[in-house]
């Protein structure tokens, strides 16, 4: 209901706008501007669904690979020390488990779309160990969370719009959103273990969340004594190293099990054209209220609005033509995606408002989709202290993403 809300408040605010313009101002343009938009959004919206079709196929297919190779059940035993720390109420041993470790994984890989069923197969499995059904209990607002956080190791759809948009580097943004999304999620982990009185002064959690945060800050202080040209040129060599070694790994891991690599990448791929097909018409959705709302002028006000009270107070407001991603992020994801592809749009894919943008996209979640889908999904009304973590999250990163994008790219 959120968005429906949101994408009716675009038109009518944007069409106030432009009555206000035409009537007191006698901009007569502003009102064709607006219609232009709208076919114009439409059809950017189609053309970048269609570039999406090939991408996505190709990582549902090596995803498909990766789990009936194993790899996927590797990582649930790597991680599984930690996460029953973590989930303490969760018995040791109950299939959840897996749900929950394969969910994490697909979340890690970027792929959103992969993710949500096993996140809803997992939250179904966690209401079942739920004493009180109607009230979200522990390791299901701990799971919330850590989706809500957008831990994201390879975040292939962002990089996937950069390159629909014209990116010179797409993978560019590719270390910036791992060190944004890390910020994250640590946030959400630790302000969710204070509510819940979990302990993570155990030597396990002590140890992983140390080597965590040595990394970054090693990543951090490495990459701040490059220049930038060197900087760029050095996150995306990484980036694409890592990429490529994904691929190759989960390859060699299913042909390790004797899995028939060509049918299981052909298996998974099919979901990647369904997928693509699915988001047609909630993209076409999003870009013409956007278009329509920024073609009558009103984006141009809340920004230079926000950018004058930024200014005043003495800050340097480079990084407010990419709030609305940030402000949308957590409400809709579909919403901040249209947010970012405008910001690209209207600024450039290489522009530091078109790159905090990407890096905003996916440093969070959409805590307020992904609270909605889940639990509504197994009757929880009362939801806790849920909002308040994966909002505290949020802010964690938007904050991060920030200070990350000056550090990179300013």
């Amino acid at each position: 209901m959120t968005l429906n809300y949101i994408w009716i408040a675009f038109f009518l605010i944007a069409f106030a706008v432009a009555l206000v313009r035409l009537v007191f101002f006698g901009d007569f343009d502003v009102f064709p501007a607006m219609m232009d938009s709208t076919f114009a959004s439409s059809k950017t919206a189609f053309e970048i669904s269609l570039g999406l079709t090939g991408v996505l196929s190709l990582w549902l297919g090596i995803m498909k690979i990766g789990e009936q190779g194993g790899l996927v059940s590797a990582l649930a035993r790597l991680l599984s020390p930690v996460f029953t720390r973590l989930f303490p109420d969760i018995p040791k041993g109950h299939p959840v488990t897996g749900s929950i470790f394969m969910n994490v994984a697909a979340n890690m890989l970027g792929l959103d779309n992969a993710a949500t069923p096993l996140g809803l197969k997992a939250m179904e499995q966690l209401q079942e160990l739920n004493p009180k059904k109607d009230t979200a209990s522990n390791p299901m607002i701990m799971f919330l969370v850590l989706n809500t956080s957008g831990l994201t190791l390879i975040p292939i759809s962002i990089l996937v719009y950069r390159a629909q948009m014209g990116a010179q580097q797409p993978t560019d943004v590719f270390i910036p959103i791992l060190l944004a999304t890390f910020f994250s999620t640590l946030a959400g982990i630790i302000v969710t273990s204070l509510y819940q009185r979990i302990n993570l002064l155990n030597r396990t959690m002590l140890l992983t969340l140390g080597i965590c945060c040595l990394a970054v800050a090693g990543a951090i202080w490495g990459f701040s004594r490059l220049d930038s040209e060197l900087m760029n040129r050095a996150s995306t060599t990484v980036a694409n190293i890592l990429l490529m070694t994904i691929i190759v790994g989960f390859i060699l891991a299913g042909m390790r099990k004797k899995v028939n690599v060509y049918d299981a990448f052909i298996e998974g791929a099919k979901d990647g054209f369904t997928t693509a097909v699915r988001i047609i018409p909630y993209l076409v959705a999003i870009l013409v209220g956007i278009g329509v709302f920024r073609a009558s002028g009103a984006m141009d006000m809340l920004i230079s609005g926000i950018s004058r009270a930024v200014e005043a107070s003495g800050l340097d407001a480079q990084w407010v033509g990419a709030l609305p991603t940030a402000l949308m992020k957590p409400l809709s994801g579909s919403g901040a995606r249209g947010m970012m592809v405008d910001a690209m749009t209207t600024y450039g894919a290489d522009s530091f408002i078109g790159r905090l943008s990407c890096i905003f996209q996916g440093s969070t979640d959409t805590t307020f989709y992904i609270l909605a889908v889940y639990f509504g999904s197994v009757g929880i009304r009362h939801t806790r202290h849920a909002v308040v973590c994966g909002l505290l999250a949020d802010l964690a990163g938007i904050l991060a993403a920030i200070g990350i994008a000056y550090l990179f790219f300013n």
